[in-house]
């Protein structure tokens, strides 16, 4: 019975939350919803540093799906409301690191044109930086700088090849991070290595297998 409760939770704690299945599904209604709801809440809170992360985290969420479905100018208000949340939590409580993954990933998300990479640039790359420096350890703070990095042109430093280690290293940290090897896989078709690209694809498929985007993004890798 113990081993039975034991494994139970296990699988609990491994379950995606309601925010992540719709992000999987690319389910802009139920991510429209919560974060409806999820802003109200921070309105009436304040003061209330996980009731901005919330919103934020939402936002994130919602901003990330229309730049899958190639839609960022639908993305830059959601993500620029979610900032604003996202920089309260941070304010709030400046010790946590993923408070500032998700502030970094909020400012990248808002970048549409070159006015607003000169804007959001500079902030996301020093929000992920401290989300790294905070918590040293965690996967999805590698995702976050790998994601900053394979978008930042490469004249400016950025570029697959640079990306690539980083969510390397959060696969180092938890082989279980199925946005790592999306990411990863991502960069290594960028980067002309098929072959390597469609077996992270296909391995962050068998973690998360209701992600639409690793499906799409699987089935677009040239098979060599």
């Amino acid at each position: 019975m113990t081993l039975v409760l034991i494994m139970a939770g296990f699988l609990a704690a491994a379950a995606p939350s309601p925010l992540e299945m719709a992000r999987d599904q690319q389910d802009r209604a139920a991510l429209e919803k919560a974060i409806a709801d999820f802003s109200a809440a921070a309105a009436k809170a304040p003061n209330d540093a996980a009731a901005q992360y919330k919103f934020a985290l939402a936002s994130s969420y919602l901003a990330e799906v229309a730049i899958e479905l190639h839609d960022r100018k639908a993305a830059r208000p959601v993500a620029e409301k979610g900032i604003q949340a996202a920089e309260k939590a941070v304010s709030l409580k400046p010790d946590i690191a993923e408070y500032y993954r998700v502030l970094a990933t909020l400012y990248g998300q808002a970048v549409t044109d070159i006015m607003s990479g000169l804007k959001y640039g500079p902030k996301a790359k020093e929000a992920v930086a401290k989300a790294v420096e905070k918590a040293p350890n965690s996967a999805p703070m590698y995702v976050a700088r790998g994601v900053g990095n394979y978008y930042l042109p490469a004249q400016l430093g950025g570029g697959p090849s640079v990306a690539i280690p980083d969510f390397q290293k959060a696969i180092q940290l938890d082989p279980k991070d199925a946005e790592a090897y999306l990411w990863l896989g991502i960069s290594l078709r960028q980067a002309n290595k098929e072959a390597e690209a469609r077996q992270a694809l296909a391995k962050s498929l068998e973690l998360a297998p209701n992600r639409v985007w690793t499906k799409q993004q699987l089935e677009k890798t040239p098979a060599k």
